[in-house]
C-alpha cells in the first residue's frame, strides 16, 4: 500500500462561526444515552454488561492526557488532512457536482466514517460543539449521495455501477467494509446525541443488502471483515432480526461464491467460522472477523463457535502475539506468520490490528467475565495502541516493529522513512485510535447480576447503577500505571449487599488488598478477579497495591529471533532501549543485561522526559568491540565470554519511543555474563 505525508489545511476554516453556545438536541426517548460500546442489556449469552462511556469520567492521569491529547489535537488535525485529500469531497462531487476526480483508495469512505465515530465517542463524554458542527455537515454530505434503494459507496457510485456488489468485486472493493464502518460510526453517534439521520441512512443500505443478499437471493461475501460487528450492533440497537441472520450468514460463508484458498486465508472469510482451526491471513481482518463471530456468539449461544474462539485465541496469545501485544508478524499481506514468527525489526504489527484485538478481547471477557481477556486487552492498550499515536497527537505509526537502526527505510515506512507521520493515504490506524481512546471510558467497568466488575485502572469516577437499578458512585485514585497504588471508594445510594470484582493483573507478583473493615483480603491471584462480597456503605473504600518491581520476561524457546534475549516489563508497560537514553558512543546494538548482583533495577520518575514517564536503570555491559567491528564468521570460541565494560542501561516504555529524532530502539536484549 502506497502511503505518504502530505500538506495541513487551516482547521479555521472549518470552524469558522461556529457557535461555542450550540446546545444538543433532545430526544424524547432517552434509552440510547444508556448503551455501552457495545450494547449487551439484552444479549442472553453476556455474563457481563457494558456501562455506557458517559457514566464514567477519566479525570487526571495517564489516559486522562492521552484522551486530552486526542480530542484537541489528533481529531482537528486529521479532519484537516481528511479535507486536504479530498476524502470528502469524493461524496460532495456526487452530490453537489463538484468537478474533482474521486481521490484515495477504493474504502476511503470508512475514514470519514471513523472519524464521526471517534467524535462520536467523545461526545459521550461531554459536548464538544466545533467537532459537532463538523461531524453533522459532513453526515449531510454523506447522506445526500444516498441511492433511494439504500446503496452508498462513492467508488461504485457513477461510472462504476455495474461492478458494484459482485463476487468478485466484494472480494476486493470493501462494499461490505465500508458498510461496517458505516454502521458503526452511525451508531455511535446516534448513543451520542439521539439524532437518527446517520443511523437511519446506514439502517437503509444494511436493509438493502438484507433484501437482496442471503441464502435464497444473491451471495454476498466479506472482503474484508467489520460489516459483522456492524450488523450485530444494529440489531441489537434495533431488535430487528434480519440483521443478525444476515451477520450469521456472511460469517459461515456462501459455498456459491468459488475462491481462491490464499484469497480465504487472508481475508479470514467464505468459509463457515466455525471451521477455523487456527490464527492466520491478514491480522485485522482475522481480529475484525473474531470479534463480529464473538459478537454472534453472545447472541446465540451457538457451542461450535465458542470452541472456535476458545481455539483461536489461544493459538494467537500462545504463539503469535507479541510482548507489546502486538498483532501480524509479516509485511507480506499484513498478515500473521507461522507459530512463534515473530521478528523484531521486521515485525508489522499494524496498529489497527491490535485496536482489533482489544475489540475481540472486551467481548470474549464479556462472555466470560475471565481476567485473562482483560490481561490482554490492557497489554495491547498500553503498548501496542498507545504506541502508534505519538505523544503530541499529531504523528502516527502505521507499524510497530520491536527493533530499528534509527536509519530510515522509504520502501518499509512513509515517504520519507519515519516510522511516525502524519498522514497515510491508507489511513486507517489515526481514527481507529482516535476512536479506541474516545470509548474507553467504556471499558473500564461492567455490571452484573450480582454486582460490578473493576476491568482497567485510572484517576476516574463511575456515576451508574447495579442491574437492580440501585444507584451507584465508585472513584478511583490513583497513580497507575507509574505505581501499584489504587484507591476505590464505593458509595451505593444506600447500604447495598453485592459483589465488588476486583482485577488482579497477571503481570504483578503480589498484591495487598484490604477494605474499610478488613485489613487484609486473601485470595487475590494473579490473573484473575478477586470477588469483594459485603454490605456496602457509601465511602466505603478497597485499597489494592500491586507489586510493581521490574521483571525480565523470556520468550518461548521457539521464538528463535528472542534466543538468549530478555524484555523488560513494569506493571502492564513493556520497555525498551531507545538509542538517545544511553551513554555516549554505545550503541543499544552492542548492549547486553548483566544477570549478576550488580544488576537491580533502579526506578526513576521523570516529569521533564517524554510526557512524564517512569524509567528503568538497569547495569549492563557494552560489548567491545562493537558488532560492527567484528568479522561477519570466525572461529566457535566456547570457551570466551564476549568482553564488555559496565554501563548503565537506561530503558523508557515502548509506547513512548519514536518521539525524538529517528533513532536506533530495540525491545529484546542480549541476556549475557561478561569477564
Amino acid at each position: 500500500m502506497k502511503r505518504g505525508a502530505r500538506g495541513l489545511v487551516s482547521l479555521g476554516i472549518l470552524l469558522a462561526g461556529l457557535s461555542a453556545g450550540y446546545v444538543y438536541g433532545q430526544a424524547n426517548d432517552q434509552a440510547w444515552r444508556d448503551q455501552g460500546i457495545v450494547n449487551l442489556n439484552k444479549s442472553p449469552y453476556a455474563k457481563l454488561h457494558s456501562v455506557p462511556v458517559h457514566a464514567v469520567t477519566i479525570g487526571d492521569g495517564f489516559w486522562g492526557q492521552r484522551r486530552k491529547t486526542a480530542v484537541e489535537k489528533s481529531i482537528p488535525s486529521i479532519w484537516q488532512l481528511i479535507e486536504a485529500h479530498g476524502y470528502v469531497d469524493n461524496f460532495r462531487r456526487l452530490s453537489k457536482g463538484k468537478n474533482v476526480p474521486r481521490k484515495g483508495p477504493v474504502f476511503t469512505d470508512t475514514d470519514p466514517y471513523k472519524w464521526i465515530e471517534a467524535v462520536a465517542m467523545f461526545l459521550q463524554s461531554g459536548d464538544r460543539p466545533e467537532l459537532r458542527m463538523i461531524a453533522e455537515q459532513t453526515i449531510d454530505e454523506i447522506v445526500a449521495v444516498q441511492e433511494p434503494s439504500g446503496y452508498l459507496d462513492t467508488y461504485f457510485q457513477g461510472d462504476r455501477v455495474k461492478d458494484r456488489l459482485l463476487p468478485a468485486t466484494l472480494d476486493y472493493g470493501h462494499e461490505d467494509y465500508s458498510l461496517g464502518h458505516m454502521l458503526q460510526s452511525a451508531i455511535a453517534y446516534y448513543r451520542a446525541t439521539g439524532d437518527r439521520k446517520f443511523l437511519d441512512a446506514a439502517t437503509r443500505f444494511a436493509d438493502y443488502i438484507a433484501r437482496d443478499f442471503g441464502p435464497d437471493k444473491k451471495p454476498f461475501l466479506a472482503g474484508h471483515p467489520v460489516i459483522e460487528m456492524g450488523l450485530v450492533e444494529l440489531y441489537r440497537t434495533t431488535g430487528d432480526q434480519r440483521y443478525l441472520d444476515l451477520a450469521g450468514y456472511i460469517l459461515n460463508g456462501d459455498p456459491r461464491i468459488e475462491r481462491p484458498p490464499y484469497r480465504v486465508m487472508y481475508t479470514f472469510s467464505g468459509i463457515p467460522f466455525t471451521e477455523r482451526t487456527h490464527m492466520q491471513g491478514h491480522a485485522v481482518r482475522a481480529m475484525y472477523a473474531c470479534s463480529g463471530a464473538t459478537d454472534y456468539y453472545l447472541e446465540t449461544g451457538d457451542p461450535k463457535y465458542w470452541r472456535t474462539l476458545e481455539n483461536l485465541w489461544q493459538d494467537t496469545v500462545n504463539t503469535k502475539m507479541y510482548i507489546t501485544g502486538g498483532l501480524g508478524a509479516r509485511w507480506e499481506g499484513e498478515a500473521f506468520g507461522d507459530a512463534y514468527e515473530l521478528p523484531n525489526a521486521r515485525s508489522y504489527a499494524e496498529t489497527c490490528a491490535a485496536i482489533g484485538g482489544v475489540m475481540w478481547n472486551w467481548r470474549m471477557l464479556a462472555a466470560t467475565g475471565d481476567a485473562r481477556f482483560t490481561d490482554v486487552l490492557e497489554r495491547m492498550l498500553y503498548n501496542a495502541v498507545n504506541a502508534g499515536m505519538s505523544l503530541d497527537g499529531k504523528l502516527y505509526c502505521y507499524v510497530n516493529p520491536l527493533e530499528t537502526s534509527g536509519k530510515v527505510d522509504p520502501d518499509r515506512h512513509g515517504s520519507g522513512g519515519t516510522i511516525r507521520n502524519p498522514w497515510y493515504d491508507v489511513l486507517c490506524c489515526p481514527p481507529n485510535i482516535e476512536r479506541t481512546l474516545g470509548a474507553l471510558p467504556g471499558y473500564m467497568y461492567s455490571t452484573s447480576p450480582d454486582g460490578l466488575y473493576v476491568h482497567l485502572y485510572d484517576n476516574s469516577r463511575l456515576d451508574w447503577h447495579l442491574q437492580d437499578g440501585t444507584g451507584l458512585k465508585v472513584e478511583q485514585k490513583t497513580g497507575y500505571p507509574w505505581d501499584g497504588n489504587v484507591e476505590i471508594t464505593v458509595s451505593p445510594a444506600t447500604e447495598k449487599e453485592f459483589t465488588l470484582y476486583v482485577r488482579i493483573p497477571g503481570w504483578t507478583k503480589g498484591t495487598k488488598v484490604r477494605t474499610t473493615t478488613q485489613a487484609s483480603l486473601e485470595g487475590g491471584k494473579p490473573g484473575s478477579y478477586l470477588a469483594i462480597r459485603r454490605s456496602w456503605k457509601p465511602g466505603d473504600k478497597v485499597q489494592l497495591e500491586f507489586d510493581m518491581t521490574a521483571r525480565l520476561i523470556a520468550s518461548n524457546p521457539k521464538v528463535q529471533e528472542n534466543a538468549r534475549k530478555v524484555a523488560l516489563q513494569r506493571g502492564p508497560l513493556i520497555y525498551c532501549l531507545e538509542q538517545p537514553d544511553q551513554p555516549e558512543n554505545v550503541s543499544v546494538a552492542d548492549m547486553a543485561i548483566s544477570p549478576d548482583q550488580k544488576g537491580r533495577f533502579r526506578t526513576e520518575h521523570r516529569a521533564d522526559l517524554l510526557g512524564g514517564i517512569t524509567v528503568v536503570h538497569y547495569q549492563g555491559l557494552a560489548y567491545e568491540p562493537a558488532s560492527a567491528q567484528e568479522p561477519l564468521y570466525g572461529a566457535v570460541q566456547p570457551e570466551t565470554k564476549r568482553s564488555g565494560r559496565e554501563v548503565e542501561l537506561t530503558f523508557i516504555p515502548y509506547y513512548a519511543w519514536a518521539n525524538r529524532q529517528a533513532s536506533a530502539m530495540r525491545v529484546w536484549i542480549p541476556y549475557a555474563q561478561g569477564e
